[in-house]
């Protein structure tokens, strides 16, 4: 009887090492901030191209001075046209009551990808008076714990196929203190928009208090 004699290559252990650390990536859960934390080195770049204006569904050139908006209430909301349908509802929704923010004293901004053909045709088409800011990179989204490359959306979601940030709506005032916390994250949860008009108002309201005293 003949044995065979069977060779294997040599490899080294390295070799495998990244695949490794690849399969023991941990997935990181998203935790959306809360009212009263306080969101440090926030800021919008002071950069025409990062900015985009609709009034009526129609783009807009207007010069937006950046500390005239930090200076009151802000509300920010995070938007992907990745999330469809919802996403729509969502932007229609802050659409609704930008003139109740600024009646309020205060100002809003919608957090978005990236200028697109697309934002363009939703403006219009669903007569949009916004501002947009562009965050790419996902740097805004991340500071308030909606984004995270290691939380991918569409494990928990379906129909939504990018890595977008979740939906959220933040009231900020200029201390940068968070007053109102919203996000789509809990699927049950539903965006207060009476309470984050009250919480605009009582923050307008303190500001003007403070400044007159």
């Amino acid at each position: 009887m003949s044995f065979l004699n069977y060779q294997y290559p040599d490899f080294d252990l390295v070799e495998i090492q990244p695949e490794l650390l690849l399969q023991l990536k941990k997935y990181r859960q998203l935790s959306p901030v809360r009212a009263g934390a306080t969101i440090s080195q926030f800021t919008f770049a002071n950069n025409f191209n990062a900015w985009q204006q609709f009034f009526n569904g129609a783009e807009t050139h207007n010069h937006l001075a950046i500390r005239q908006l930090v200076n009151k209430p802000l509300v920010l909301s995070f938007y992907s046209h990745h999330w469809g349908q919802e996403g729509l509802e969502f932007v229609k929704e802050m659409n609704r009551i930008n003139t109740e923010v600024r009646a309020n004293g205060g100002n809003l901004v919608i957090i978005t990808d990236d200028r697109s053909a697309e934002l363009q045709k939703l403006a219009w088409e669903n007569n949009l008076t916004l501002n947009f800011y562009f965050d790419a990179a996902h740097n805004l989204a991340e500071k308030f714990g909606i984004y995270h490359k290691n939380s991918p959306v569409w494990e928990r979601f379906s129909g939504v196929d990018a890595d977008v940030p979740l939906l959220a709506t933040f009231v900020l005032n200029p201390y940068r203190q968070v007053l109102f916390s919203y996000s789509n994250w809990n699927t049950d949860a539903k965006l207060n928009t009476d309470k984050l008009l009250d919480e605009v108002y009582q923050s307008g309201l303190f500001l003007n208090t403070r400044r007159s005293a």
